[in-house]
C-alpha cells in the first residue's frame, strides 16, 4: 500500500522493537565473514592446496601465522564474552595446538585415501573430499572448544556443515584416522565419543534419545570404540549406547542399546558376534 507521498512507513511500534533488538544483539554482522576467512586461512596454512599463494619458506609461513593470529584475536574480540582468557592468550595456545592438529589431519587424509578405492591420490582427498573438509574444520574448532571459546567453534562447525552437509558438533571427541565416506547427512552430536580408525558412511546419525534442556550437561550421544564401521543411514542414539570395538553396524539400522566388541548389527536389528578369525560372512562393504 502506498500514499500520495510514497510507500507507507513501517508501524512505529514495530520499528522501536527492531531497534531495541538490534541494540541488545551483541554479535556484529561481520563475525560470520571473519570466521569464514579465518577458516580458509588456517586450512591454507596447514595444506597448500587451500592457499592461492602458499609461502615456500619458513619465514613466509611464520608471517602467514602472524596474520592469522591477529585475525583470530580480532574475531574473538568482536564476540562479546566468548572466552574467559585474553584473546592473545587464546591465540597463543591455539598456535601451540596446531602441530598436533596438522599431524592428526594428515592421518585422517591418509585413512580416507587408503580406505576409499575411488580415491586416486592424497591430493584429491585433501582438495575435493567433503569428509576431509569436515574433519579438518572440526579439529580446528575442537581445539578452540577445548580452550573454552564460545560461539566461534559453532560458527566454524556451521561453515563445514553448509559446505559439506556434515554436521559435527565441535565438542564431540573424535579419535585418530577418522574416515567419513561420501559424508552427506552425517550428524555427530556434542557428547559423542569416537575411537581410532572408525569409518562412517553417509546419512549416519549419532544422536540423543532425549533432547530435554535439563540434560545439557549429561552424556546424551553414543560411543563408538576403535575400528567400528557404521554404514549408510544408520541411527545410533543414547549416551549409554556403546558400540564395541571392531563392530559393524549395517545400513538403516536403528540402535539404542550397547553391543559387544566384534558385533555385527543388521538391518533387522539382529546382533551377532563375529569370530576372532576372518569370516567370509563378515561383510566389509565399500560404497
Amino acid at each position: 500500500m502506498t500514499s500520495s507521498d510514497g510507500p507507507l512507513p513501517l508501524d512505529l511500534g514495530f520499528v522501536h522493537l527492531l531497534a531495541s533488538q538490534r541494540r541488545a544483539f551483541e554479535l556484529p554482522g561481520h563475525v560470520r565473514t571473519g570466521c569464514e576467512a579465518l577458516i580458509r586461512g588456517l586450512l591454507g596454512l596447514l595444506f597448500p592446496p587451500f592457499c592461492t599463494h602458499p609461502a615456500p619458506d619458513p619465514d613466509g609461513i611464520q608471517r602467514e601465522w602472524a596474520r592469522l593470529r591477529l585475525d583470530l584475536e580480532a574475531v574473538l574480540v568482536s564476540i562479546s564474552d566468548c572466552c574467559d582468557q585474553p584473546p592473545e592468550m587464546v591465540a597463543q595456545r591455539f598456535g601451540q595446538a596446531l602441530p598436533a592438529i596438522s599431524a592428526a589431519l594428515w592421518e585422517d587424509a591418509n585413512a580416507i585415501e587408503q580406505g576409499d578405492p575411488a580415491a586416486e591420490s592424497l591430493e584429491e582427498v585433501i582438495v575435493a573430499y567433503p569428509g576431509f573438509l569436515a574433519i579438518a574444520v572440526y579439529r580446528l574448532a575442537h581445539a578452540l572448544q577445548r580452550l573454552d571459546v564460545r560461539i566461534l567453534p559453532r560458527l566454524m562447525a556451521e561453515y563445514a556443515h553448509r559446505h559439506t552437509g556434515i554436521d559435527i558438533h565441535p565438542a564431540a571427541q573424535i579419535g585418530r584416522r577418522f574416515m567419513m565416506d561420501h559424508g552427506t547427512g552425517i550428524v555427530i552430536g556434542a557428547t559423542s565419543i569416537i575411537g581410532d580408525d572408525v569409518r562412517v558412511y553417509q546419512g549416519v546419525t549419532l544422536g540423543a534419545l532425549q533432547v530435554a534442556k535439563s540434560l545439557a550437561g549429561a552424556k546424551r550421544h553414543p560411543t563408538l570404540e576403535d575400528r567400528v564401521v557404521v554404514y549408510s543411514n544408520a541411527t545410533i542414539l543414547g549416551g549409554e549406547t556403546v558400540v564395541g570395538e571392531d563392530s559393524i553396524v549395517g545400513g538403516n539400522v536403528w540402535l539404542t542399546e550397547s553391543v559387544a566388541a566384534r558385533s555385527v548389527v543388521t538391518r533387522r536389528s539382529e546382533v551377532r558376534v563375529r569370530p576372532l578369525t576372518p569370516s567370509d560372512d563378515a561383510f566389509d562393504w565399500s560404497i
